[in-house]
Order: structure tokens, then sequence, then C-alpha cells
């Protein structure tokens, strides 16, 4: 309801009293806040982006607020994830984000969708709502949220963060570029990483979620001067915003219904590949390790591909850390022959055995072959030696 009909929402004198500093503001004023009181927000996502963002629309007095989730509370998140607290570690992320939205604002009405989005339920779930925030983190949701968008004629406030940078725009608005139009294909499955193998800084989030948040208000007060048309970068190592301009592509692809967005990101494809390539390659378990780290063989190698800053945090006893990135470049492969020259049995590890696996396709190329590490120094940790950090 971008346009309500104001005669038939009334202020109550908490309201008054709560939005007083909106309501003082000429560009708000009482019917801006009657606007903010009429709209309904759906934020897909409650985590990095998704914390701020919840939290500044229920100060702000939106009135409905929808919120798209099936995830848990882990310890990993709190670091920017700051709807949650402690007490919610192991709980549902909507339970928690509804908790804190109601301590916040109690007038708020909290729709809750425990559930993954899909091609099945997105246009059912996001048709009832004026505006959609896209909160997620990976590519198919991106993908469907804007296409479910497009379908329904919603604006679609975007955000994305990885490490150090955060990027926002506001899609599909007033004749406005949807996401299509800046990412017209997605990227090959693995080539961008996820939060959780490169990391991000936790207030970015932050910044890019509050960025979100305002655009949101600003499209329910009408506000011209938005985000359409126009992508917001941000990086906060070197603090600086830059700004491109985006078009609608006039030879786009037309939207025309929802689509198996897992295949047109080439999720299993990719999944059938690394099947195919960990079926055709020796593994073995933590346990197995431990045994054969226990015993005096001396007859192998372990190597350990994880980057330098996280083998600070965590080692298993006797691994040579040889980087990725050094294996994909070459000078790693030179290192592992010279390792294994006299015959020694080749064995690998990664953070979760995805880039142990990886680097031992690189090397069987290079005519070595190795024995991955199943589940990585995270299952070493759970199942070995829980003295080892996590992360």
């Amino acid at each position: 309801m971008l346009n309500p009909n104001l005669d038939t929402i009334e202020l109550t004198k908490d309201d008054y009293e709560r939005y007083s500093r909106h309501l003082i503001l000429p560009e708000v004023g009482v019917d801006g806040q009657k606007r903010l009181k009429a709209a309904s927000v759906l934020c897909i996502g409650s985590g990095g982006l998704g914390s701020p963002l919840l939290l500044y629309l229920a100060a702000a007095g939106i009135g409905r607020i929808g919120l798209v989730d099936f995830d848990i509370v882990d310890f990993s998140n709190l670091q920017r994830q700051i709807i949650h607290g402690t007490s919610w570690v192991g709980k549902p992320k909507i339970e928690s984000a509804k908790n804190r939205i109601l301590e916040i604002n109690p007038f708020c009405q909290v729709d809750l969708f425990e559930t993954q989005l899909s091609s099945a339920n997105a246009l059912d779930i996001i048709k009832d709502y004026d505006i959609v925030v896209d909160g997620t983190d990976n590519f198919p949701t991106r993908y469907l949220t804007n296409d479910a968008c497009v379908l329904l004629d919603k604006p679609n406030v975007y955000g994305s963060i990885f490490r150090f940078e955060g990027q926002a725009t506001v899609f599909n608005y007033e004749g406005g570029p949807n996401y299509r139009d800046l990412y017209p294909e997605p990227p090959p499955p693995g080539m961008v990483p996820s939060c959780a193998e490169g990391g991000v800084l936790g207030v970015l989030p932050g910044i890019i979620g509050t960025i979100q948040a305002t655009e949101t208000i600003k499209i329910i007060l009408g506000a011209q001067n938005t985000l359409s048309g126009r992508l917001l970068l941000y990086n906060a190592l070197d603090m600086k915003f830059r700004e491109l301009k985006l078009r609608p592509n006039p030879v786009r692809p037309v939207i025309e219904k929802l689509i198996d967005y897992e295949q047109f990101c080439g999720i299993p494809q990719a999944q059938a590949a690394e099947a195919e390539q960990q079926n055709a390659m020796e593994e073995m378990t933590v346990t197995e390790l431990k045994v054969l780290l226990d015993s005096d063989a001396d007859d192998y190698v372990l190597i350990d591909v994880r980057n330098p800053h996280e083998y600070d945090i965590a080692q298993i006893p006797g691994a040579k850390l040889i980087p990725l990135p050094d294996i994909e470049d070459g000078d790693g492969v030179d290192q592992v022959k010279a390792l294994v020259a006299d015959g020694k049995k080749l064995i690998a590890h990664c953070k979760m055995g995805g880039r142990s696996a990886k680097a031992l396709g690189i090397l069987s190329e290079a005519g070595l072959s190795g024995t991955n590490v199943k589940g990585g120094i995270r299952a070493w940790s759970e199942e070995v030696d829980p003295n080892v950090p996590t992360y």
C-alpha cells in the first residue's frame, strides 16, 4: 500500500511520542509516519543484512514486517548478526528476530515464514507486501527474489557483502533496472566464495543493511532520489563510496515465470561434478587420520591447503601448509612434488574437504595422486580433538 488512504490511518498517543523525531521532519511529518504505519515490508533473511535492516524498520514504525528464514542461530553469527543474542544460539533465527523486533516496537505485526524461499512459494509469500528487501547470501535466491518482484511489480531493495566490500541499490522501482540488468548470468558455482569461506568484517553488513533500511523508508515516503538506477559500492578498508549508473537492458529476456534457480545457477551440475570427482578420489576419515598420526609411520605427507590466516587459527599436528592458491598457480605443485619425491603417500585437508579435493584434482593432473581428509579440520575438531578451535 505505497499510496494508502491516509484518512483511514490514525496515529496513537504512543505513536506521537515514539516517532516525535520523525514527525518534526518536514520530509516525514504526520502523513509520512502514517505511510510507514500502513506499509508492509518483506525481508528475506535475518542474517548479517537482515539484522540492522529489521531493527531500523521496526524502530521507524513499519506497521507490518514479514520475515523469511529457515536457519538457526549459530555462535559464528553473533559477530555481525546483531539482532540475535547468545541466549538464542541453537534456536530459529526468525523467532529470535521477532522477539527483538517486538522489544523495539510492540505494535508491529510480524509475519514469520520459516521456510526456504522457492519457486513454489515465492509468489504467494511476496504478493501481500509492498516492498521486498533482499538480505540473502546466495545467487539462486537473489535471482528468484528478483524475478518474483518483477512478476508482481514489487520494489526490490538489494544489498550484498563480502570481506570488506558491500553494494546496495533498488531494483524494479518506477521503471528502473532489475537484478538481471546488473548480473545477466550467474557466476560459475564456487567462483565467488561465501562469507564462511572468505570472511566478512562484522560491521560491514551493519552499514549496507542500514542503507537498505534507508532506501525502504524513502520508497514508502515517496522520496524521489532513491538508489534506483544507481549501484552504491562501499569499501570499508579504504572508507570510500563509489557509484555506478545502472540502466535497464533493452534486450534482456522477458521474465514470464519462475524457473529452477538452482539449475539456472549451475548448482546441481557442479554438485554432480564434485561428487564424481570425490567418488573417483580416495578419502579417509579424521578417525583414520588420527590412527595414522599416532602410529610410527613416516611414509606419508599431510598438507593443509587453507590460507595462512586460517592455519594460524587451528592446525592438525604435522600438517604442512601449502595454500590452494599456490597450488593453482603452480608453485605449490612443485612443493608437493618435492615432499613426495621419495614415494611418500600424499594426504590433503582443508576446512571442510572441498578445497583439498580441488587441490588434489589439480595435483592429479600433474601426476600426483592423493587422499582427501573427509570433513577437514572441522570434522577433526568435532570427532577427534574438541580443543581445536572451529571457525
